[in-house]
């Protein structure tokens, strides 16, 4: 994979990084990494988000782009006699996709290597395998042959256990297969943001930001917009994509490569009518290609800044991506650079005039 550009380099780094909620500091390192060239100041809030501030107007309103640091992975609450560890699962899994997968489990010793494994089908009865595996009943297996040699190991309850998967260039180019895009694909949009503001007139100041703890609850969204106060906010996201066998466009329409998506509304959040207005007049007067979602179940880093203080205008903007919540998740690489360029389209319009009516909306 030596032919990566700088683009998919930082999307590798960034999604190769492990980093569960609750431990996120090898991912908001790389970040910190990317974005710092591009801001005035970098800084963490008291929980452990990232906060980048580029500033074009220092009397302008504040603009938040927020990315979630954290991916969904495991913790090892209980190590049993014979070295197997048993784990509490961080974040939303479907039972189906896990067992058999490959993990690594984060030590003090270092890195291990561990599968998910549970009770082989060739002893279950006939009833019993055609049910999924209840999570409660899978374990994972680190080769070690008692609690004793995983200690040694340096296992401890309380390690994060992330998903292992390599960073994958489809032969497709522009499809791009890797764990954790929900949510380093937000975090790359906010650190390319910033970058392509660089050399940009723009009347406000603008904040980058790698929440922490979203997939527990938007903890780290809560907290970060307490600090910066921001007068209008964008929470960057992967959205449902709808364009693989057996899904209905009445369940989600959405295709990859055909825009970054429009969230209208989900179960944190109904979409603000100014923001929402601007940025798909934004989008159709520079030709960007967009698509409108909505999802009735979860919710973006959006649903926690929109009720912060009294009150911030947001919209969700998300990149369609397949498998989420999974070991392998696919996106489009051009969702991701519409998607960049639509938000900085929008941000070079957002002085006080324009974000006191949109507020007004």
């Amino acid at each position: 994979m030596s032919n990566l550009d700088p683009t998919l380099t930082m999307l590798k780094d960034l999604t190769d990084a492990n980093a569960i909620s609750g431990h996120e500091k090898e991912a908001r390192d790389v970040m910190e990494r990317y974005i710092k060239p591009y801001a005035d100041e970098v800084y963490t809030d008291h929980l452990g988000s990232l906060i980048a501030k580029k500033s074009g107007d220092e009397n302008g309103p504040k603009i938040m782009v927020a990315g979630h640091l954290d991916e969904v992975g495991f913790m090892v609450t209980r190590i049993d006699k014979d070295g197997f560890l048993y784990f509490q699962t961080i974040g939303g899994w479907w039972n189906q996709v896990m067992l058999a997968q490959r993990v690594t489990i984060m030590t003090k010793e270092g890195n291990l290597t561990g599968v998910i494994g549970s009770k082989p089908p060739h002893i279950l009865s006939a009833e019993q395998r055609k049910k999924p595996v209840d999570i409660k009943d899978m374990f994972i297996d680190i080769g070690a042959s008692s609690k004793e040699e995983a200690e040694k190991f340096g296992v401890r309850p309380g390690d994060s256990v992330v998903p292992y998967f390599e960073f994958t260039q489809m032969k497709n180019e522009k499809m791009l297969l890797s764990k954790a895009w929900d949510n380093r694909i937000g975090c790359a949009i906010a650190i390319e943001v910033l970058k392509q503001l660089q050399n940009e007139e723009h009347p406000n100041i603008v904040y980058g930001v790698g929440t922490i703890q979203e997939e527990v609850g938007l903890r780290g969204a809560k907290t970060s917009a307490h600090l910066i106060k921001p007068d209008i906010a964008f929470g960057v996201d992967v959205g449902i994509a709808g364009d693989t066998p057996g899904v209905s466009d009445k369940e989600a329409d959405s295709k990859l490569g055909e825009g970054p998506q429009i969230i209208l509304y989900d179960a944190s959040m109904i979409s603000h009518k100014g923001a929402r207005d601007l940025v798909v007049e934004t989008a159709e007067e520079k030709e960007i290609p967009f698509q409108y979602s909505s999802m009735a179940g979860g919710g973006t880093d959006s649903g926690a800044i929109h009720l912060t203080a009294d009150g911030v205008p947001a919209l969700s903007i998300t990149i369609a991506t397949r498998y989420i919540h999974s070991h392998a998740a696919m996106l489009h690489r051009d969702d991701f650079e519409h998607a960049v360029t639509l938000i900085v389209e929008v941000i070079k319009k957002l002085d006080a005039k324009k974000v006191e009516n949109v507020r007004l909306a």
